[in-house]
Order: C-alpha cells, then structure tokens, then sequence
C-alpha cells in the first residue's frame, strides 16, 4: 500500500508541473514583453521603460536592433541582464552619405527651420528620408538622416516581464 501510495504522490507531483520541467527561456519566435534602461559607453541614460509599459516585441521578427534581440536569448522570466551592443548590432555605423546641405530656398518653411527641428528631405532619386537640422544658415540647411543613435555601441540592462 505504501508503495502505491507512493507512486501516485509521485505522479501528482510530476503531474503537476513541480518537477521535471526546466524553466522557459526566450528563444527566437518568442513574444516578450521586457523592462530595459539603456546607456551610452559613458553611462549617460538614453531611453528607459521605467514607469511605462514593458516593451513588447518578436525575438528575431526585426522590431528591435539585432543585438537587443540577441541579447534576450537564453533569458528567463525574472531574469536581469546587462549586456553591450556594438554599433554595427545596433543603429549601424554613423554615415556622413546621410548628411545632405539643401538650399532653404527649396524646403518649404525653410525660412523658419531651427536647428534640432524633424524635416522630411526628398532626395533626387525620389527617395524621401527624415531627418534632423543641425545647421540654418540664410544660404544652406543641414540636414542628418542617421539615426540619433548611428555610431554609438550601446548597453541595455533588461528584465524579463512576460514570455508569451
């Protein structure tokens, strides 16, 4: 009687989930919702979830940066980890291709343009790229299409909310 006694406690317990099962890792596919804070090599706070909603995204589905992505795998719910990407995992190199000097002339507004200003720039091949002013002048406006974050390596600190 004890032996069988025994042998369904067992089951139950297997049953259950308690033993046996290791616990989920994010894997490529996975839905994951995450909190993250991220640095500059100086340590200078860049962007942060802190006091918003978990970032929700597709490992390997593109929505963030290949390194991020990479960054998540192998990690459980709960988990926190800190590690670097290189630019070239993250926004890429910074391209001085992406720098374009227009005439104001040309840009509508472009009277009333300030440097840090958002411009939607049509290139002559029909291509149109966002970008930021950096320079105004009455002969020139300067306008960079890199990302805000093009050439610089990064570090994330995140933590694993939710593995969907």
């Amino acid at each position: 009687m004890q032996g069988l006694l025994a042998g369904v406690l067992t089951l139950l317990v297997l049953g259950s989930g308690c033993i046996g099962e290791a616990p989920q890792q994010v894997k490529s596919g996975d839905a994951v919702r995450v909190h993250y804070t991220g640095t500059f090599e100086n340590g200078t706070v860049f962007d942060s979830s802190a006091g918003r909603e978990p970032l929700g995204f597709t490992v390997g589905a593109g929505r963030v940066v290949p390194g991020f992505a990479a960054g998540v795998l192998g990690m459980q719910v709960g988990e926190t980890k800190t590690f670097h990407i290189p630019a070239d995992q993250a926004y890429g190199p910074y391209r001085e291709d992406l720098v374009f000097v227009v005439d104001p002339a040309g840009i509508s507004g472009g009277e009333n343009l300030a440097v840090g200003q958002r411009l939607g720039i049509t290139l002559q091949n029909g291509l149109r790229l966002a970008g930021t002013v950096t320079n105004v002048s009455p002969e020139a406006v300067t306008v960079d299409a890199n990302h805000r974050l093009a050439g610089e390596n990064l570090t994330f600190t995140v933590r694993i909310v939710e593995i969907e």
